[in-house]
């Protein structure tokens, strides 16, 4: 449930280029001008195929990477551009904070249970050993692990309980913000369902913000308020969960919602992409990222790129179809 409307992060034209190529005299452009806004205790879900900057854009959210461009402010400050020891120093360090794709990589092999979840309590808050050991169990409490798991190391936990503690240590410090990096893609099924059941339950009970990154659809509409759809760098749709699932905006949003396995729909006429992705090295800003897939493609698509719209529902769609028309 969204608690406030005043926005927690607001992205700015956000990029994040890389040179490569023998002279290193090409762009990658893995983050291209994105815009994103997340209200206090708003859960945005991030979707889009491996490669079309999800983590990229995860990262530069939570100050692991610098950008190449771009404003990122935080309840107003201005981070992006901040020197990474006075942001690390800062209380808008705490209120960032991240849940990794692999709990078991995330976790030094070397540390119990109890260290791992107390070492950013010791690093970003400090306090006694009493109080550092009250929030640690109280953390691991509320991501569901008796205290007795505390002097236990990572391969001694199953990849559930894993989870749990990378949950756990990413909430002890009291975050305002927590980025999810698939945090479900390296477990069961059955373990995915208990682990998204944990995540809505923290958000109700601390009014934190997610962003959550995923390349499940299915996943993110459970879970999130909003869902912004990302292609070759660019978000080309972002509106409310229900609007994206059932009434999709842009061409590629209905290819990755028609992906989804459904028995209620195998008759149902299903949207397919030929071909692959442009390459993201220098694509041509005149262009639609989409152009050369889209099934639905237009003349003007190759000509100019689309800016986001507002559509009727309260999101945005990056299209030259949007709203029926024929721009041909």
């Amino acid at each position: 449930m969204i608690a406030s409307s005043l926005p927690l992060i607001e992205i700015q034209s956000l990029s994040k280029r890389y040179p490569v190529g023998s002279f290193r005299r090409k762009m990658l452009h893995a983050v291209d001008e994105v815009d994103l806004t997340i209200s206090q205790g708003e859960c945005i879900g991030l979707v889009g195929e491996s490669g079309c900057g999800k983590s990229t854009l995860a990262r530069l959210l939570a100050r692991l990477i610098d950008p190449t461009e771009g404003q990122i402010k935080v309840s107003g400050v201005e981070i992006a551009n901040m020197p990474a020891k006075t942001f690390g120093a800062s209380r808008l360090r705490r209120d960032i904070q991240v849940v990794f794709q692999d709990p078991t990589e995330s976790l030094n092999p070397g540390f119990t249970v109890f260290q791992a979840i107390a070492d950013p309590l010791k690093r970003l808050v400090g306090g006694t050993g009493k109080e550092i050991t009250e929030k640690v169990l109280a953390a691991l409490n509320d991501v569901g692990l008796p205290k007795e798991y505390s002097s236990r190391y990572p391969h001694q936990l199953s990849g559930g309980q894993k989870a749990r503690v990378g949950i756990a240590r990413a909430i002890v410090v009291d975050p305002k913000l927590l980025v999810l990096d698939e945090p479900t893609s390296a477990l069961d099924v059955s373990v995915q369902s208990l682990i998204l059941k944990l995540l809505s339950k923290l958000q109700a009970q601390r009014n934190m913000s997610y962003l959550f990154v995923s390349h499940d659809l299915n996943v993110v509409r459970l879970l999130c308020d909003k869902i912004a759809v990302m292609y070759l760098g660019r978000i080309v749709e972002f509106g409310p969960s229900k609007s994206i699932y059932f009434s999709p905006r842009h061409p590629y949003t209905r290819a990755l919602i028609d992906a989804i396995p459904d028995p209620l729909r195998k008759n149902a006429v299903r949207t397919k992409l030929e071909g692959s992705a442009s390459s993201p090295i220098d694509p041509n800003p005149n262009a639609c990222r989409f152009s050369g897939r889209c099934p639905v493609e237009l003349p003007i698509c190759t000509q100019v790129m689309p800016e986001l719209v507002p559509t009727t529902d309260g999101g945005l769609v990056a299209c030259h179809r949007a709203g029926g028309e024929d721009r041909s």
